[in-house]
């Protein structure tokens, strides 16, 4: 937005000297005319309507002083003045601050102090301008919906469009930064952000969904307004988690969506960040693109086996290698939260099946539907994923153990009337209600041998038994104990009798 400036001195010099060393442009205004006498200076002020006047005080016909008491008292448009005083007329100053004037330039004209001054007067104009078309317009809460339905695409009718535009006109450009935070902190973040916007003019609190705000805010001069804000908010939540994201900038707010969706794209990128450190704007990831293709199936597999067997330390690895994988394929955070809440779930039914009487602990526990709009990095995320893992594994181990109590007599009651049948370890689990590697190491404490030797001896002492009726083959006897393939049963009974079943019934027989 550029303001109109009348420059009114007597000297010539001064006049063109402040034409070529200020660079008008830079600072946001244009310069409408001059004038060497506060007469003809009141005249243009009328004809030229300013929005800034700068004016020498010692001045023939009419000085400044006697030129701003004169437009004041027509009550006509407000015009903001300055004026251009050297050391030796500073009472001249303290007068025109008493007519409420309190910017002045000391001459000789210094351009970098001038600029600094300039600067501060084209921030009041613009602040004084926004109050005045808001006041014409509507209130910031409606322009804020009004924002909010553009930020979504929502049709807008040409009253409200109007406004909108009238709005966007009063900065060069528009942009927008997201604040994300945890559930339970969005409320005290939000009033936060609201009282450091109180002041501000062309700032726009949003809220948005998943606890996520929006400020839209416009600028001509540069971002230190906006980046204070940011900056502040960030000091004050330094130990919580709290993203800001900050969007590519657009010429109009009517365009404001296309800055929200590269926001929202900025947001995505704290996933792969170690922690909440920092705000990003899309500059800095604008290059990095998200990849959506990954071997769900894969990955499933590498988690649920180690359960199988209650093998923390592989379960330990194969989130680790997960974790590699999605930082250095750049998986997109929606695509592994997804993956990542299918394996919870797919560790949770497991558990059930497998007997976890305390399942329903792990589901309470780790709120897996709310890791989808959550504000979580990917380490959170796999710390998550490991924490259910091995919680999973822990219930496991303790209903074994509960189970297992007293239980080893009915199993080997059970293998000694069921030995003749196809029968395994994993089945003899699943009968038990118990893991088949928990199984496995139970009747090898109590039994002092494991499952299959247990078996085959079971199986041998019943074919020499067999044998020494000496009514059935060799191949029927193998069948009736439980060997359906007699080079098996060969194999067990030679390795636990070492002679062959013909010499064992030239023996007994």
């Amino acid at each position: 937005m550029k303001f109109r400036v009348l420059l009114i001195d007597d000297e010539p010099s001064a006049l063109e000297g402040m034409q070529m060393w200020i660079d008008w442009q830079e600072l946001g205004f244009e310069v409408c005319g001059t004038s060497s006498n506060g007469k003809e200076g009141l005249q243009l002020i009328q004809q030229l309507t300013p929005d800034l006047v700068i004016t020498d005080v010692n001045m023939p016909l009419m000085n400044g002083l006697e030129m701003i008491a004169a437009w004041q008292q027509t009550k006509a448009k407000d015009v903001k003045f300055a004026i251009l005083s050297g050391y030796s007329e500073f009472e001249y100053a303290q007068t025109a601050i008493r007519y409420g004037i309190n910017h002045y330039l000391l001459k000789p004209i210094i351009p970098e102090e001038a600029a600094e001054e300039l600067k501060e007067i084209y921030q009041e104009l613009e602040q004084e301008s926004e109050a005045l078309n808001l006041n014409q317009m509507a209130s910031s809460v409606e322009i804020a919906t009004l924002i909010k339905g553009v930020l979504y695409e929502k049709s807008t009718d040409e009253a409200n469009l109007n406004i909108l535009t009238r709005l966007s006109e009063n900065r060069s450009q528009w942009g927008i930064s997201l604040i994300q935070t945890q559930p339970e902190l969005y409320g005290e973040v939000r009033g936060s952000t609201a009282a450091l916007l109180a002041n501000e003019l062309s700032m726009y609190l949003i809220d948005l969904d998943a606890n996520i705000l929006a400020i839209v805010y416009g600028y001509t001069l540069g971002h230190d307004q906006i980046n204070a804000v940011l900056n502040k908010l960030l000091a004050d939540y330094v130990k919580h988690p709290l993203a800001i994201a900050v969007g590519a900038s657009v010429s109009s707010l009517l365009n404001i969506a296309n800055a929200y969706q590269s926001a929202r794209e900025t947001m995505l990128h704290y996933f792969y960040r170690p922690e909440f450190s920092e705000i990003l704007s899309y500059q800095d990831i604008q290059n990095d693109s998200f990849s959506y293709h990954y071997d769900q199936m894969k990955l499933m597999d590498a988690m649920i086996k180690p359960l199988n067997t209650l093998d923390r330390t592989s379960f330990i690895q194969a989130v680790g290698a997960a974790a590699s994988s999605f930082r250095e394929m750049l998986i997109a955070p929606e695509v592994v939260k997804k993956i990542v809440i299918h394996i919870m779930y797919k560790i949770i039914e497991y558990t059930r099946e497998a007997g976890g009487a305390q399942v329903e602990y792990l589901l309470a526990r780790f709120s897996i539907p709310e890791i989808l709009d959550s504000l979580i990095t990917l380490n959170d995320l796999m710390d998550n994923l490991l924490a259910c893992g091995e919680e999973s594994i822990n219930l496991l181990l303790r209903e074994q153990s509960r189970r297992s109590q007293g239980i080893v007599q009915d199993i080997n009651h059970y293998i000694q009337e069921n030995f003749r049948q196809n029968l395994t370890i994993k089945r003899l689990a699943e009968i038990f209600y118990l893991h088949p590697v928990y199984l496995g190491q139970l009747l090898m404490k109590k039994n002092g041998m494991n499952f299959n030797v247990q078996l085959h001896s079971l199986r041998i002492e019943e074919a020499m038994r067999l044998f020494r009726q000496n009514t059935l083959k060799n191949s029927e006897i193998a069948d009736k104990v439980g060997y359906s393939n007699y080079g098996q049963f060969l194999k067990q009974f030679e390795k636990k009798m070492q002679m062959s079943p013909n010499e064992y019934k030239q023996t007994k027989i």
